[in-house]
C-alpha cells in the first residue's frame, strides 16, 4: 500500500488515540485514588501526565536528548524512593492538576495587562484577519471570562483537595472539569452568536480550524527558529 494512502489516516488515528487516552486516564486515575493504590503502578499512573507533557516538550526542544535524560533521571530517582512517593501520591495528583489550571489562567490573564493584546483577540485575528472594534471589545471580555474560569477552577480544586476526602476531589478533577469546559465553550458560543451575529457567515468550526492551523504554524515556526539558532 502506498504512502499516499496511509498519510491521510495518520492525523485521524492520532486524534482518536488522544481522545481515547483523554477518556481512559480519568477513569484509571479515579480508580487508583479510590482504591488507594500505591507501589510502582500507583506511582506510574500518578506520574503519567507530567511525564507525557515533559516528553512532548523535550521532543520539541533543540536539546531533546538532554531533556529526555533529565526526565529519565528524575523518574528513576522517584521510583527508587517509592515509600516516600507513596505517601504523597494524592498531593502529586493535585499539584499536576492545579499547575495545569494555573498555567491556563496565567496564559489568559497576563494578556490583559496594559500594552498587551488579549489572547482571544489574537485568536480572533488569526481566524478573521482585521476585526472590528466591537469584535475586539468582545474578545477582550471573553479573555476576562476565561481567566476567571481557570482561576475559579484552581480555587475550587484546591479547596476540595484540602477540605474534603480525596475521592471527592477526584470526582471533580477527573469527571467534572472537562464537562465544565464544554459548558463554558457552549455558553461563549451562544453569547457570541447573540453579540456578533455578523460573524456567522463563517461557520464556527471553520473559524476554529483556521485558528488552530494558525497556532500550529506559529508553533512550528518557533521550533524551526530554535533549531536554526
Amino acid at each position: 500500500m502506498s504512502d499516499s494512502k496511509l498519510t491521510p489516516r495518520t492525523p485521524v488515528l492520532r486524534w482518536v488515540g488522544f481522545a481515547l487516552l483523554l477518556m481512559a486516564f480519568p477513569v484509571l486515575a479515579h480508580y487508583m485514588i479510590v482504591t488507594e493504590q500505591t507501589g510502582p503502578l500507583g506511582a506510574a499512573v500518578a506520574l503519567l501526565p507530567v511525564t507525557v507533557m515533559g516528553i512532548v516538550l523535550a521532543w520539541k526542544s533543540a536539546h531533546t536528548w538532554i531533556w529526555l535524560f533529565v526526565i529519565g533521571a528524575v523518574l528513576a530517582t522517584l521510583f527508587a524512593n517509592l515509600h516516600w512517593l507513596d505517601q504523597r501520591l494524592g498531593m502529586l495528583y493535585w499539584l499536576q492538576e492545579a499547575s495545569f489550571q494555573s498555567m491556563l489562567f496565567i496564559t489568559f490573564a497576563r494578556t490583559l495587562f496594559a500594552g498587551r493584546k488579549p489572547l482571544c483577540t489574537e485568536f480572533a485575528e488569526m481566524a478573521h484577519g482585521q476585526i472590528s472594534p466591537k469584535h475586539a471589545h468582545y474578545a477582550m471580555q471573553i479573555t476576562w471570562a476565561w481567566s476567571a474560569f481557570f482561576g475559579a477552577m484552581v480555587l475550587i480544586s484546591t479547596a476540595l483537595f484540602f477540605f474534603t476526602p480525596l475521592p471527592v476531589w477526584s470526582l471533580f478533577s477527573n469527571f467534572l472539569y472537562l464537562p465544565l469546559v464544554l459548558v463554558m465553550l457552549t455558553i461563549e458560543l451562544l453569547v457570541r452568536r447573540k453579540r456578533l451575529p455578523e460573524m456567522y457567515g463563517n461557520r464556527f468550526w471553520e473559524s476554529f480550524k483556521i485558528s488552530w492551523n494558525s497556532v500550529r504554524k506559529k508553533g512550528a515556526d518557533n521550533a524551526s527558529s530554535r533549531s536554526d539558532a
